[in-house]
């Protein structure tokens, strides 16, 4: 029998505070925990916070097999629903696939603004990838490969899934493929983070978002010193002031 139990430090979160709400959502395979650090900060400023668990995510990796992008879809609405039942106007934030996914939530749901942190246009090129279709019921997992963290001992603190079910892989394609669709519906102010360190993403990624947007209000931050998990990595406070200076400028 399945275990349902999260795992423990990475259950989702809410922060109650002031009448702007903040949707956090984590990468494929993550947890709520890798978006803490963020909330921590933007707490600070009074917004009310809301770190969402993606189905399959957080309690075991067997769990994440039967999850499929409308799943994932899902659980952002229902915490974006949940938001809205506190807060006036609502800024979705995401890293990795969560930042797929808040582009998506900004392209088909009432939000005031988006930021993203390492959101790819593309999964990394791969020549195993034609296969994977075929293979999933006899190769059930891939390893993540060579991590390319700068923090290490938030590395050594994070969690997640050890490997990437192939059959989820296929999913992560699928809704980046619907993302990459939905752009040109993406009209509110955006804000787009990537670390030029980051080696888990296509490196064009953040510009070819960037530009496929429709938004007259938008920005990107490029960093230096830091892996694909740019808001646990040394350069988060940067980041996490150019975040804030964009919420308040957004929802004043």
């Amino acid at each position: 029998m399945t275990n349902l139990l999260t795992i423990p430090t990475a259950e989702p979160f809410f922060i109650p505070g002031g009448k702007t709400g903040c949707l956090l959502i984590h990468g494929f395979t993550g947890t709520p925990k890798e978006m803490r650090m963020l909330a921590d900060s933007l707490v600070q400023d009074k917004y009310t916070i809301l770190g969402v668990r993606l189905a399959g995510h957080a309690t075991e990796l067997e769990d994440m097999r039967h999850t499929t992008w409308r799943d994932w879809l899902a659980s952002v609405e229902d915490g974006l629903n949940l938001l809205k039942g506190c807060t006036d106007q609502q800024v979705v934030m995401g890293l990795s696939m969560g930042g797929v996914l808040s582009m998506m939530a900004a392209a088909r749901y009432d939000v005031k603004g988006v930021v993203t942190f390492s959101a790819p246009c593309a999964l990394p090129p791969d020549p195993r990838a034609k296969f994977l279709p075929y293979i999933t019921w006899l190769v059930r997992q891939v390893d993540k490969g060579k991590p390319d963290w700068r923090n290490l001992e938030a590395m050594q603190d994070h969690v997640d899934y050890p490997g990437y079910p192939t059959r989820s892989v296929l999913q992560l394609q699928k809704l980046i493929n619907i993302m990459m669709e939905d752009l040109p519906r993406v009209k509110v102010p955006a804000m787009l983070v990537q670390s030029h360190g980051d080696h888990g993403i296509p490196a064009e990624s953040m510009d070819t978002l960037y530009g496929k947007i429709a938004s007259v209000d938008k920005s990107r931050l490029w960093v230096e010193n830091s892996g694909h998990v740019v808001i646990r990595e040394p350069e988060r406070e940067l980041i996490f002031a150019e975040v804030k200076k964009f919420v308040k400028r957004i929802t004043q």
